[in-house]
């Protein structure tokens, strides 16, 4: 998934899918849940020192505020088709680089997304906008690439693999 120049967000049907219906849990089934909650630890009395209540309260500005990110981002999805399998590095792509004159056993591997947004636990996120997303976004496997990191130090990376992801 990835953020494009004119706001919208870059996402995977699979992506989409999975977003709308963590969104639809929210506004109904765990909404519910919670209304519960709140009714139940108000019919225990006194709300001042009625840390259920508190808690219950808290859940539901969280789950509130995560409906409505869901809401604004699926709002500006647009769905996209899972990468080529071309070696071209691009979102929704496994990236498999090492440092310029590493060894290939020193070789790491991250998901190039827009966001953290519904990405997989079981993998390293960068975004194209972070310095190594933004250098090697379109750049091809086999190609040496040179950008500035975060601390400000000159770094090269080799591009060892660029795969589409697979849940």
């Amino acid at each position: 998934m990835t953020q494009t120049d004119q706001g919208k967000v870059w996402l995977t049907q699979d992506a989409y899918e999975k977003l709308k219906s963590e969104l639809e849990h929210l506004k109904g089934p765990r909404r519910a849940e919670i209304v519960a909650e709140i009714s139940a630890a108000r019919d225990e009395g006194d709300l001042k020192e009625n840390g259920g209540y508190h808690a219950a309260r808290e859940e539901q500005g969280k789950n509130e505020a995560r409906i409505t990110q869901l809401e604004q981002m699926l709002e500006k999805a647009e769905i996209g088709e899972t990468p080529a399998d071309d070696g071209v590095v691009e979102p929704g792509m496994v990236v498999t680089y090492k440092f310029e004159g590493d060894d290939d056993e020193d070789a790491e591997s991250f998901l190039l997304l827009g966001s953290r947004e519904g990405a997989p636990s079981d993998v390293t996120v960068y975004t194209p906008e972070a310095p190594l997303g933004a250098a090697i976004n379109g750049r091809n496997k086999g190609e040496t690439v040179s950008f500035t990191g975060p601390t400000g130090k000159d770094l090269s990376v080799v591009i060892l693999d660029a795969k589409p992801y697979k849940a």
